[in-house]
């Protein structure tokens, strides 16, 4: 339970506020603010991780709920992603779509 999620950060937040925002409530060892593939910007939340338990679990205690940079976060004990189908969107594999020719029936 090391590590933390934080969401509704603000656009302006970036991995260096947030760790200093975290670093009040243990040793913080790695912040990172999610961003976008495509346009660089801010996705709205971010992963804090702590050197211990119990250190995130007094951070999430203390600043869930609280404003950060003018917004509201959440802050909660982050999950591990599970497994996702591969093969595209949706987990459907099947074939392209839409012209269908009628020449090969």
């Amino acid at each position: 339970m090391s590590k933390l999620f934080v969401g509704g950060l603000s656009w302006n937040t970036t991995d260096d506020s947030l760790y200093d925002h975290f670093s009040k409530y243990g040793q913080v060892t790695e912040a990172n603010v999610i961003k976008d593939r495509e346009t660089g910007r801010s996705r709205g939340f971010g992963f804090v991780n702590f050197s211990t338990p119990e250190e995130a679990s007094a951070a999430a205690d203390a600043c869930n709920g609280t404003e950060f940079d003018g917004r509201s976060i959440k802050v909660d004990v982050a999950t591990e992603r599970t497994e996702r189908p591969s093969g595209g969107r949706g987990g459907y594999n099947g074939g392209g779509g839409g012209y269908r020719n009628n020449d090969n029936y």
